[in-house]
């Protein structure tokens, strides 16, 4: 296993562009920080985003889950660059070659993808922590370490989304091709919903259907924060509106993602194992 990860982790590093992009998303993730020197003064309204409790424990770990999930798109290059590359370089058929079975090939493409995920949400979890105990208003550690549930849906939100990429890729075995199908896949999921809705005109009964499917199912992990907001509720107060949402991990959701993240592994290997190479 660390012999098949040492030889994905050479190629990425070798290839000027992946580590381009691998650096940057770090760094992009880095800026998280950054939030918290925004300021505003416009007479008398003020904002700070440090002020408005975006990092309060333990509200600062669904915040910063979610905004980091946004940025996931940058590694998703990475992952479909690193399986096209595989085809265009003819190294797929070199390593075939030299004894690697479709199998370990397919493994190793995966665990590539699972440590990404989980150094992500390392990182997310030390700079959430520092953070935190910077600018938050509580400290207790009961406190502290609750809510932790939105890494773990953070986690599975990657290691499912890099997966969908990693049988995209195989599937289509081109970069644009491939990111061009997953736009497109997001956008047929979104002609669904809206076809459901408009057959039965309520969001509940969309919502139910449409959970199964892959990328609405990765992104009902981890619902928008900023209507838990204080300030936000009170202004929606004032304006008669009700943001009450239900923001929690569900333990279904993440058997949802788990499920199609092992498909995806299946299918990737059943299609290199009908495919002549």
């Amino acid at each position: 296993m660390l012999r098949l990860l040492n030889i994905e982790f050479i190629k990425l590093w070798n290839n000027k562009a992946s580590k381009v992009l691998i650096l940057t998303y770090f760094i992009l993730l880095g800026f998280i920080s950054l939030i918290a020197s925004i300021k505003f003064n416009f007479g008398f309204f003020k904002f700070h985003a440090a002020e408005m409790g975006i990092f309060n424990f333990p509200y600062i770990w669904h915040f910063n889950a979610y905004v980091a999930a946004e940025l996931k798109f940058f590694l998703a290059i990475v992952i479909v660059s690193m399986v096209a590359n595989e085809y265009s370089n003819k190294t797929i058929k070199q390593n075939l070659i030299d004894g690697f079975s479709k199998k370990e090939f397919v493994i190793s493409k995966f665990v590539t993808v699972a440590v990404f995920s989980l150094l992500s949400t390392l990182y997310i979890f030390v700079l959430s922590l520092t953070l935190g105990l910077i600018f938050s208003s509580y400290t207790e550690a009961s406190i502290i370490f609750t809510d932790l549930e939105y890494l773990i849906a953070f986690f599975v939100k990657l290691l499912g989304f890099f997966s969908f990429c990693l049988f995209v890729g195989i599937l289509i075995k081109r970069s644009a091709f491939t990111l061009g199908f997953l736009f497109i896949w997001y956008i047929f999921e979104s002609i669904i919903r809206l076809v459901l809705f408009l057959l039965e005109s309520t969001k509940e009964y969309a919502d139910a259907i449409t959970q199964f499917l892959p990328l609405n199912a990765m992104s009902n992990l981890i619902d928008q924060p900023l209507s838990r907001l204080g300030a936000v509720k009170e202004i929606a107060s004032v304006a008669g509106e009700d943001l009450s949402y239900d923001y929690a991990v569900h333990w279904y959701e993440i058997v949802i993602v788990l499920v199609w993240t092992a498909l995806f592994v299946f299918f990737s290997y059943r299609l290199l194992l009908k495919r002549d190479l």
